[in-house]
């Protein structure tokens, strides 16, 4: 296989490629949309109650933690279906594998989320 020569353009044409990406995402998945409120809200939480330094690390990290999770598991539904539309078992387990990925992620950053704010509240 010939190496491919590092070419500028050809950097600057991935980053075309992932924004492309991300513009697909918002405009055919709804949770992306749901996803934006909450990163919305806990930025605004953390402006509002003036978070530390690390706890803004966390947030940005449980945060990306979820939109890359999500993002996923668009990509692995997609390839799914595009195997196969049929019901199959195995299909559906990789599909809720990937759910579940996000389902973890999204309870971790809520987690991150109670412990920085709840203490703030009170």
């Amino acid at each position: 296989m010939k190496q491919q020569q590092f070419s500028l353009q050809s950097r600057l044409s991935s980053f075309g490629y992932a924004f492309n990406g991300l513009h697909a995402f918002f405009k055919q998945e709804p949770n992306a949309w749901i996803h934006l409120v909450a990163t919305l809200a806990a930025t605004g939480a953390g402006i509002y109650f003036k978070v530390s330094v690390i706890e803004t690390v966390a947030l940005v990290i449980v945060t990306g933690l979820v939109w890359i999770a999500e993002i996923f598991n668009t990509a692995i539904e997609r390839i799914m279906d595009f195997i196969s539309m049929e019901k199959s078992a195995d299909i559906e387990f990789i599909k809720d594998l990937a759910a579940c990925g996000v389902l973890l992620s999204a309870i971790t950053a809520m987690a991150t989320g109670a412990i920085i704010f709840i203490p703030k509240l009170f």
